[in-house]
């Protein structure tokens, strides 16, 4: 008697992992592999043509001006048109500056006002895109399972972005600048294939506005009316900037000066890149109830970098804090997007997102710009530790709202007043946005 062959068990992904959430995670990743190898090797073609330290600090603010103008629109139109689409068009300008970008640098025929329009032309897309794509996101998955997605999600950036600066470092040193441009140009046009092919036909017709300004207002006023919401915007807004001119400025100095060079801080920065790793693996287990209490206070330590810089500490122990620092921030992170998924409407999600990228960079270049001065008036420890002094007393201040300290997951208890509270999902599995 012949014994018939045993099914064949095909691996499934997990009933949250739908094919929206999937596409948008592996696009993500592929463009992350591209962009962190792009920003070394737009740096190192401005040197390449001659420029100075100056100049590559042109052609970056380039880039960040009009991501910062530009941002708020993006969120309205995101809201206003199928997001795929915005994300898609976006992809298509990234790809088509990083395509003539590369072309110039490989001809040999790169000028610093080129180089700089082009890197324009990629904030603005980025400025388009962003928007769209957390909103995206944030409606691709539901139920329980949100904040696992988030920080599986978050995992494969952060992975992609450690990979992408390593890989791209070293082809930079091995074939030029000029290549690794061209291959995040073809990143950008993988990545924009892929979200074309976004399942977006459950998605309800959007309901036609009454004009760019009034999506702008309606957008505001639901940060306005959410306290934890705007307090936490605010309060990253000065965050983000002194932790970049921290990183960006003082850190190189200290290194320069007391540490031995770029490898310690190089270092001290991989560090952090393998803490948001492991942070991003325990909120795939850990859900905690009261995400914003939790989350608020891992951003206590962002604190413990500037301090030590202004010790300043070895090499070792720096590592250490920088290692605990990124797995403190992936649980805001993740917490941050659990309560953004949980609270906010889904077609405001893009409009709300906007406000928040720009509080989070709208400072970022006028605290870096500003560094050098503070070192001059203060001294360099003083204002290492006038950084860490800010981060603690904006976030005790944030502690203090009381919605930020009762806002629990849906389904555990009520949630804060000013958002719907979500009823609980019976089905976990992610449907398509609305």
């Amino acid at each position: 008697m012949t014994t018939p062959p045993a099914p064949r068990i095909r691996p499934r992904r997990p009933a949250w992992a739908g094919r929206n959430y999937t596409l948008l995670t592996t696009a993500a990743v592929v463009t992350g592999l591209g962009n962190a190898g792009a920003l070394i090797a737009a740096a190192f073609a401005v040197l390449e043509a001659g420029g100075d330290g100056g100049d590559v600090g042109l052609v970056a603010a380039a880039r960040t001006l009009p991501l910062v103008v530009f941002l708020l629109i993006g969120g309205a139109v995101a809201d206003r048109l199928p997001r795929h689409r915005v994300m898609v068009a976006a992809n298509s300008l990234n790809c088509l500056s990083q395509a003539v970008f590369a072309v110039l640098v490989l001809s040999g025929e790169a000028r610093l006002w080129q180089m700089a329009a082009l890197s324009a032309l990629g904030g603005t897309g980025q400025a388009f895109f962003s928007p769209a794509a957390e909103g995206m996101l944030l409606s691709s998955v539901k139920g329980e399972q949100a904040a696992r997605a988030f920080a599986l999600f978050r995992m494969g950036m952060n992975g992609a972005q450690i990979g992408g600066a390593a890989l791209g470092g070293a082809l930079v040193a091995v074939v030029g600048p000029g290549w690794v441009l061209a291959a995040d140009a073809a990143a950008f046009a993988v990545a924009g294939a892929l979200r074309s092919l976004l399942d977006v036909s459950a998605v309800a017709q959007r309901e036609p506005g009454g004009g760019m300004l009034r999506d702008l207002r309606e957008g505001w006023r639901e940060v306005v009316g959410r306290p934890w919401l705007w307090s936490i915007i605010v309060q990253f807004s000065v965050v983000n900037a002194v932790v970049g001119a921290a990183e960006a400025v003082f850190g190189p100095l200290v290194a320069e000066d007391h540490l031995g060079g770029a490898r310690p801080w190089g270092l001290a920065l991989a560090a952090f890149g393998a803490g948001t790793v492991l942070g991003c693996l325990l909120m795939v287990r850990w859900r905690p109830r009261r995400m914003l209490l939790a989350g608020s206070l891992c951003i206590l330590p962002l604190a413990l970098p500037s301090a030590a810089l202004a010790v300043p500490v070895p090499v070792v122990p720096l590592a250490v804090v920088m290692f605990v620092v990124g797995v403190s921030v992936e649980v805001f992170g993740v917490s941050w997007m659990t309560a953004l998924h949980q609270e906010i409407p889904e077609d405001k999600l893009s409009r709300v997102s906007a406000y928040d990228w720009f509080g989070s960079i709208a400072m970022v270049p006028l605290a870096t710009a500003l560094a050098g001065p503070a070192e001059e008036a203060f001294g360099r420890s003083a204002s290492l530790w006038g950084c860490s002094a800010l981060i603690l007393a904006l976030t005790l201040a944030v502690l203090t709202v009381p919605d930020v300290r009762r806002l629990r997951r849906s389904g555990t208890e009520p949630v804060a007043e000013g958002g719907p509270a979500a009823a609980p999902d019976t089905a976990p599995e992610p449907v398509s946005p609305r």
